[in-house]
């Protein structure tokens, strides 16, 4: 029986269905990119306690702890550590099932606190980020899909990703605006925003050719309009 908790959107992200979405070339595309700017975020943290709340989907622990990092994981319920059980070695994280918006840690407890594939389904996403803020010592990360992107037409096309992806579920989408009041209402630095894609995901999925994904995504980079328009985004905030 799942636990009544605050938040359990993290139940569905840590399910094999959810996994699904990144399977085959294209899916290790989108998982490499995400690992790839996440370690180079966290590149002056090295070996530094981390802890991934909601990460239960297991897509970070591996590439965390193969760079040295201490891997803490928490889920909504016991069956959030399923995948990470299943492929990640063992010993190379803890996990502990535990409610997100009161987690039981103490103050700064981990040099850097993490959330992915979380907080736009998070319907209170703000104390999310302030008990993030709160047992962080050094920075959190986490990602977020903006609005300054293709997002703007959600409302539009979001029946038609649907279709085309078959469990993809509503979600909220944040301004770069609205990141950053938060993080500084929480007494973090201003972040640093590092957005992974111009076309949406659901292009990629479709085109199902990582090739030509990582070609077209090369050059939208270089000319900077993933820069301005890129989403999801991952950001990364220090502590102040």
């Amino acid at each position: 029986m799942v636990p009544q908790l605050l938040e359990t959107a993290d139940i569905e992200t840590a399910s094999d269905d959810y996994a699904s979405r990144f399977a085959g070339p294209v899916g290790n595309y989108f998982l490499d990119v995400q690992a790839q700017l996440t370690l180079d975020l966290l590149r002056d943290f090295a070996g530094a306690s981390v802890l991934d709340v909601g990460g239960g989907h297991a897509q970070l622990t591996t590439p965390l702890a193969e760079k040295g990092y201490k891997v803490t994981v928490t889920g909504s319920a016991d069956c959030c550590r399923a995948r990470l059980d299943r492929y990640c070695e063992k010993g190379s994280f803890t996990y502990l099932t535990c409610d997100s918006l009161h987690l039981p840690f103490a103050d700064n407890q981990f040099d850097v606190v993490m959330a992915f594939r979380l907080l736009p389904h998070a319907e209170r996403w703000q104390e999310l980020i302030k008990e993030m803020c709160r047992v962080a010592g050094k920075a959190v990360l986490f990602d977020y899909p903006d609005r300054r992107s293709a997002n703007i037409l959600y409302d539009l096309l979001f029946d038609l990703k649907k279709n085309m992806e078959g469990n993809t579920r509503t979600y909220t989408l944040f301004s770069r605006k609205e990141i950053h009041h938060e993080l500084g209402a929480n007494h973090f630095e201003p972040p640093q925003f590092k957005p992974e894609f111009f076309m949406p995901m659901v292009v990629h999925r479709k085109v199902k050719k990582p090739v030509i994904s990582r070609s077209v995504e090369a050059v939208f980079r270089l000319t900077g309009l993933t820069k301005l328009f890129g989403s999801p985004i991952i950001v990364r905030s220090d502590a102040k």
